[in-house]
């Protein structure tokens, strides 16, 4: 199993008028954790879309707990429960506020694309071999 955590601040432009961060929000987190944690491995998206492969999103699904506000320090714990061997991608999320109480939860399903014919294909072998050692 492969995990990272990744540290964010909520900025006042994310949250509501009831100083909560806005539910779509959390996307955004996510994405900024599960980028992080790709590149923690020493790959990048966009090496990975410069040779060739892309990663779009096609599910995305959050249980929202308990509340973030304006300036929380979050951290974002990515988890990876399976190494990929098909075109699918599942990363596990979950959020944590400074005293360790799970705010959210969620889970992003992403396919690993050819980006000129759009077709589907396998995890680019870089990000493969980085990640494999965490599933031996």
């Amino acid at each position: 199993m492969f995990e990272y955590k990744t540290r964010v601040r909520v900025r006042y432009a994310e949250t509501d008028q009831m100083n909560v961060v806005y539910h779509g929000v959390y996307a955004q987190y996510f994405e900024v954790a599960r980028v992080e944690s790709i590149r923690s491995l020493g790959v990048s998206y966009k090496e990975m879309e410069t040779s060739g492969t892309i990663m779009p999103i096609v599910e995305l699904h959050c249980k929202y707990l308990r509340p973030a506000h304006y300036d929380d320090l979050l951290t974002v714990k990515t988890i990876l429960k399976e190494l990929p061997t098909n075109y699918k991608i599942e990363f596990y999320h979950e959020i944590y506020n400074e005293s360790g109480k799970l705010l959210t939860t969620g889970k992003v399903v992403l396919f690993f694309l050819n980006a000129i014919t759009k077709e589907k294909t396998t995890m680019p072998p870089t990000l493969k071999d980085k990640m494999a050692i965490f599933f031996q």
